[in-house]
C-alpha cells in the first residue's frame, strides 16, 4: 500500500500549501483582481507571485522530510551501519568537506533495485543525499565516489534552491499572463451597457488553456536551465571525487541504463536520468544524455 500513502502525503503536503498561502494573502490584504470594474493589476501580481512562488517554497522547506516518508529513505550513520554504509557515510562527508559545506548532509539509503540517487534539502546546512540499495550492489566504489560527488557538488551549488526559485517565478508569470490575456481576450469585447458582473465562463475557460500553453513552454525553460546545472554538477563531482571516478559513473549509468530492458525496468534515475528522449522531448528533459555529459569530462569542458 505504499502508493496509497504516497497519495496519502501528496494530497496532505497540497492541501497544507492552500491553508498556508491563504492565510499569507489574507495577512496581506490582497483583494480579489477581478472586480466589477475590470482587473486589478496589483492585486493580480501579488495574487501570482505569492501562489507561483509560495508553493515552490513550501516544498522545498519540506523536501528533506518528504524524501524520507515517501521514498522510505533510512538515514544511516557510521556507528548504526554495516561496513558498506558505514563507507558510504564516510564518502559523502569527505565530499561535503571538500566542498565546504557548512554542515554535513544526511546519509539516507533506501529499498529499491533502481540504480538511483538524489540530493535535496532546504539549505546548505539541511540537506540530504540518499541512494538506492540497487545502486549500491550493482556499481563499484569509485563509481559511487563519483555518483556521491556529483550529488554533494547539486548542494554546494545550491541547485535545490535555484531551481526553485526558477521554478516560482515560472509559475507566477504562466498565472499572471494566463490571466491577463485571457482578460484581454474575453472582456474588451463587452460594450458599456453590459451589466453583468464578474468574468463570463468564457474567461475561465481561456484562462485554463493559456495556463496549459505557458507551462508547457515554462517547462522547456526551466528543463534547459536544469541541463545546465547539471554540467555544473558534473564537473563539481569531477573536482571533489577525481574526473576519472565522475567519468566511471556515468559509463557506469549508461552500461546500466543500456542493459535494461524498458518494459520490465521502465525508470531509470540514477542521477535523475529517467528515458532517453528523443525529437522534440529532448527539451523537456532536465538531463543531458550521457554520452553528451561524459565527453564533456573527457574533454575538459
Amino acid at each position: 500500500m505504499a502508493w496509497l500513502k504516497r497519495m496519502g502525503l501528496f494530497l496532505m503536503v497540497n492541501a497544507l500549501v492552500v491553508i498556508t498561502i491563504s492565510i499569507i494573502l489574507n495577512v496581506l490584504g490582497v483583494k480579489p483582481y477581478l472586480t466589477r470594474y475590470g482587473m486589478d493589476y496589483q492585486s493580480l501580481m501579488i495574487f501570482c507571485l505569492v501562489w507561483g512562488m509560495g508553493g515552490a517554497l513550501i516544498s522545498l522547506a519540506l523536501s528533506r522530510v518528504m524524501a524520507k516518508w515517501m521514498m522510505g529513505v533510512h538515514v544511516i550513520t557510521p556507528r548504526n551501519s554495516n561496513s558498506e554504509l558505514s563507507e558510504l557515510v564516510q564518502i559523502v562527508h569527505e565530499m561535503a568537506k571538500a566542498a565546504h559545506l557548512p554542515a554535513m548532509p544526511e546519509v539516507g539509503v533506501y529499498e529499491s533495485p533502481e540504480v538511483n540517487a538524489f540530493a535535496t534539502g532546504p539549505t546548505k546546512s539541511r540537506s540530504l543525499v540518499a541512494v538506492s540499495t540497487g545502486l549500491l550492489h550493482r556499481m563499484k566504489r569509485e563509481e559511487v565516489r563519483g555518483v556521491v560527488g556529483h550529488e554533494v557538488a547539486h548542494i554546494a551549488n545550491g541547485d535545490m534552491v535555484t531551481m526553485t526559485l526558477v521554478q516560482g517565478v515560472v509559475n507566477a508569470f504562466v498565472m499572471f499572463l494566463a490571466r491577463v490575456i485571457a482578460f484581454a481576450l474575453t472582456m474588451a469585447g463587452r460594450g458599456k451597457d453590459d451589466e453583468s458582473h464578474g468574468a463570463p465562463m468564457a474567461y475561465y475557460a481561456v484562462q485554463m488553456v493559456l495556463e496549459i500553453v505557458f507551462m508547457i513552454l515554462g517547462s522547456i525553460l526551466v528543463a534547459r536551465f536544469s541541463r545546465y546545472r547539471e554540467f555544473r554538477a558534473d564537473s563539481g563531482g569531477a573536482r571533489l571525487a577525481g574526473r576519472s571516478s565522475m567519468i566511471q559513473a556515468l559509463e557506469g549509468l549508461k552500461r546500466t541504463f543500456e542493459s535494461v530492458d524498458p518494459s520490465a525496468q521502465p525508470a531509470i534515475q540514477a542521477l535523475k536520468i529517467s528515458s532517453r528522449p528523443g525529437g522534440i522531448m529532448r527539451l523537456f528533459s532536465t538531463h543531458p544524455p550521457l554520452e553528451e555529459r561524459i565527453e564533456r569530462l573527457r574533454s575538459g569542458v
